[in-house]
């Protein structure tokens, strides 16, 4: 019986054998060609052919696993349609007078070489989409087939690394988890395996000689067991048949109120991506949307939504919760999210630099449009306008200007809107130190405990060199979140957590003693969290005693 330790993605257990998943060598031999016409024409009809194959992705991708994540497959799309790769290719072409698959897959080394060598994250991890887009139209050049291919028995995939669109593509009756020596806790693999609910393990060295070989995934531990003894085998065999009792028991929670057992009612809400995500809050009962990201609307396009767009979705979303409560968050590109018609200059510290609410205030005519957009949908539901990355009362007062005069418009020229609620992002330290000023001017804080910690630990949270001390659970962040939930309520706001860490089941009973009033996760932690929320005692009085420790 062998271990190895590794980033677990999904607290999982998955029992089966190995299937070690090596990619087919591309083997790319250089040909001098005299017709440059002819093989630019075969790179043409390949590159049309990977464009479709791409689309197919999307299409099975929405699906399985929603808007925002098979988006990945539009950027490959518009990645593989860009002018200087193309021109690279073809100058190889002609100039060089070489095949077809030569030209790609050169260039597509020089372009991911370029990518993996800058200094932003986002630039770094786009690297491997170069390589995988490459990868595909020398494969449709050669006439080999893509992946996919399982065989009969479900399997534990091990592999050096995996693309997100041969994920996609797996028959998940067939795949029971994976394991990778390559990639991140925040690679588009890590998100479609946690979206797609599959036990998945990074960072553990694999080989060809695991092969067929018994295993479990630990996704608890963060543990590959190779070749368990039967006493381990059954140990994990009944963990894994609690885990699944436990799924169904969960089931039995649908349609219960979200209570304490001492009378506290928490709101316990859904964290969505897009419009396609509502049938999985609703499925997974969530009693409203904490974060509903609006910056889909601008990534998946080539200009600046329209008010009428923006609106059209806002409303769909308003009109499809039915009157539970939907906060949708402004504009939060920057950082990791970038979008090109937006011409934002390469900063050395983008997570620190012109992002979000810096960007909406800074050009008003993008926020105007936004908050025209809101305030027009806030009369289809109930709605919550949530503004991120504050660091200043100076700004909250700046935008409630903002709205102020978009209601006086509307109110002059007889259009219609609702009543909403506004409230900001608790993700900084300067806002948790100010939070008790903040709070008399808005009626609610989320707090985004991603970027709070990282900010608060100074520690680059897309840095997979920096995971072994990347501490969500530190003291400094936990003391942050009480001071936020303290300040709020005395300021009469109510204060909830729209973060991973509200998703945090070991957390949940001392955020609920804490004293918060929401709590926001992924639709299919609804059900666990509010398993908890059920059995914790509420009594705030614990937390001033000191019977929640840090």
């Amino acid at each position: 019986m062998e271990k190895y330790t590794g980033k677990s993605i999904l607290k999982e257990i998955a029992i089966g054998k190995i299937l070690f998943y090596s990619k087919d060598e591309q083997v790319v031999q250089r040909k001098s060609i005299t017709d440059t016409a002819a093989e630019l024409a075969r790179f043409e009809k390949a590159k049309e052919a990977a464009v479709e194959q791409l689309n197919q992705l999307y299409e099975k991708a929405l699906k399985e696993v929603g808007e925002v994540n098979a988006a990945i497959f539009e950027v490959h799309s518009m990645m593989l349609e860009d002018e200087d790769f193309h021109d690279s290719i073809r100058n190889m072409i002609e100039g060089q007078k070489v095949n077809a698959e030569y030209a790609v897959a050169v260039a597509g080394d020089n372009f991911s070489r370029m990518f993996a060598e800058m200094d932003d994250e986002y630039f770094r991890a786009r690297s491997a989409d170069i390589k995988d887009i490459a990868e595909r139209v020398v494969s449709i050049l050669q006439g080999r087939q893509g992946a996919g291919e399982l065989g009969d028995e479900p399997v534990i995939l091990a592999a050096r690394d995996l693309a997100p669109s041969e994920t996609v593509q797996m028959d998940k009756s067939k795949l029971l988890g994976f394991v990778t020596e390559l990639g991140s806790a925040n690679s588009h693999t890590a998100i479609l395996a946690r979206t797609m609910n599959i036990p998945a393990l990074i960072g553990i060295h694999t080989s060809e000689t695991m092969n067929g070989k018994m295993a479990v995934i630990d996704g608890i531990k963060g543990e590959l067991i190779l070749d368990p003894d039967e006493e381990t085998l059954f140990a994990y065999q009944e963990k894994k048949a609690e885990q699944e009792r436990q799924k169904v028991l969960l089931q039995e929670l649908k349609g219960k109120e979200d209570v304490t057992r001492d009378g506290k009612k928490i709101r316990l809400f859904a964290n969505i991506g897009s419009v396609g995500d509502i049938a999985k809050v609703l499925a997974n009962d969530a009693g409203g949307i904490g974060l509903f990201r609006s910056e889909f609307l601008y990534l998946e396009k080539q200009d600046y939504p329209t008010e009428e767009e923006q609106f059209q979705a806002y409303k769909s979303a308003l009109e499809m919760m039915g009157g539970r409560k939907v906060i949708i968050r402004t504009l939060d590109i920057g950082a990791d999210k970038q979008v090109e018609y937006f011409g934002l200059d390469k900063e050395d510290n983008p997570a620190m630099g012109y992002r979000a609410i810096r960007i909406c205030l800074d050009r008003p005519e993008i926020f105007q449009t936004q908050l025209r957009a809101l305030l027009r949908a806030s009369a289809y539901g109930n709605l919550g306008i949530m503004y991120p990355m504050i660091i200043s009362v100076d700004e909250v007062k700046r935008i409630k200007d903002i709205v102020k005069e978009i209601k006086a418009e509307f109110e002059e020229k007889d259009i219609p809107y609702g009543n909403f609620e506004q409230g900001v992002m608790i993700e900084t330290p300067a806002a948790v130190m100010i939070s008790g000023e903040l709070g008399k001017e808005v009626d609610f804080f989320s707090i985004g405990t991603n970027d709070l910690t990282q900010y608060t630990l100074a520690i680059d949270r897309q840095n997979a060199k920096l995971d072994p001390i990347y501490d969500a659970h530190h003291p400094a962040v936990l003391k942050m979140i009480q001071m936020t939930i303290e300040n709020g309520h005395k300021s009469g706001c109510w204060v909830g957590i729209c973060g991973e860490l509200g998703a945090d089941t070991t957390l949940t009973e001392t955020f609920v003693k804490m004293g918060v009033d929401e709590l926001s996760v992924t639709p299919a932690s609804v059900l666990p969290i509010r398993k908890i929320i059920r059995e914790t005692v509420a009594d705030a009085a614990n937390v001033a005693n000191g019977d929640v420790h840090f």
